[in-house]
């Protein structure tokens, strides 16, 4: 019986991940999942970088824009829709392509996130209050006392130094007492990660940036500026556009530098966390060829899929 297969393509921000899953996916006539979390919001279309219209229209596409910014979402909920919609586009594809650069939302598909305990609202809502009073430091304060040997978050995240800690003052344990082992998932997975020369990527982020804002960033912003508070705006390129119109900053400029700052800085922990996954397939950005080379010779006979001649 063969085997269904979810190609993940990951890596940094910038780096090519759009197109690579565009090219496979019509190489496979198949369909695209998406799992950045950024991306899940109907609001937020230039801020987080979503596919263009002529691209969404090329491949079918899911979980882009699905949600509003109001709506409370988090991995474990993402864990059970996407194996639900998978399941379903597996009845009429053998290959899909899942695409994104958040990494706790790729776990979830591929691992699975561990059930853990009710949190006290009180213990999340006096974390907020001392995060907006004090600034993310007092978070990453309190994280440092509490974490382990070993376990490692992104410290610039307030949301995920909120969960940690709330879950730590909850429960009197570290979240890593309620990790479970892998799941396992009944079809084949294929993780390609993508990469370019660290100057390139930034230099991608730098142009990407300014496109954001020509297209129409601090409109947008403008808009959601009375909800900065949820947790679905608690993201780079509103944030700091956020400072700009509270006043904390009073030149646009530099809250524009401060954007692409914060970018290259999340696309250098991206790579962190991904090369520590032995798993993960590491190509150039620009070998469209020899990565789907690679996967028919890793696939043919194991999913069903055979390739014609337009896709060698």
């Amino acid at each position: 019986m063969n085997q269904k297969l979810l190609i993940f393509i990951l890596g940094p921000t910038c780096v090519g991940k759009t197109f690579l899953s565009l090219f496979l996916a019509e190489k496979f006539q198949s369909e695209i999942l998406s799992c950045d979390s950024r991306q899940f919001y109907k609001e937020l279309k230039i801020g987080t970088s979503i596919p263009t219209i002529e691209e969404l229209s090329r491949v079918p596409h899911h979980f882009i824009g699905h949600l509003s910014i109001h709506q409370t979402y988090n991995a474990k909920l993402f864990e059970i829709d996407s194996l639900k919609k998978i399941s379903k586009l597996f009845t009429k594809h053998s290959v899909l392509i899942m695409v994104g650069g958040s990494s706790l939302y790729e776990k979830a598909v591929t691992e699975g996130l561990s059930e853990f305990p009710k949190i006290s609202l009180n213990i999340r809502n006096d974390l907020i209050y001392h995060f907006k009073k004090k600034g993310i430091s007092f978070l990453q304060k309190a994280f440092f006392k509490f974490k382990k040997p070993g376990e490692s978050i992104d410290i610039y995240n307030p949301i995920r130094l909120i969960r940690y800690l709330e879950i730590v003052q909850s429960t009197g344990k570290n979240p890593s007492f309620f990790y479970n082992t892998k799941k396992k998932r009944n079809f084949l997975i294929l993780k390609i990660g993508l990469t370019m020369p660290r100057y390139k990527i930034y230099s991608r982020i730098n142009n990407r940036v300014d496109h954001m804002m020509k297209i129409g960033l601090l409109d947008e912003a403008k808009l959601y500026y009375n909800y900065k508070n949820l947790n679905s705006l608690q993201t780079i390129g509103y944030q700091e556009i956020f400072e700009f119109f509270s006043g904390k900053k009073n030149d646009l400029n530099k809250s524009i530098e401060k954007i692409k700052r914060n970018t290259r800085r999340y696309a250098k922990r991206q790579l962190t966390w991904y090369r520590k996954d032995s798993s993960i397939i590491w190509f150039d950005s620009k070998e469209k060829n020899k990565i789907l080379d690679f996967i028919l010779k890793k696939t043919v006979g194991n999913t069903g899929f055979e390739p014609v001649t337009p896709c060698l």
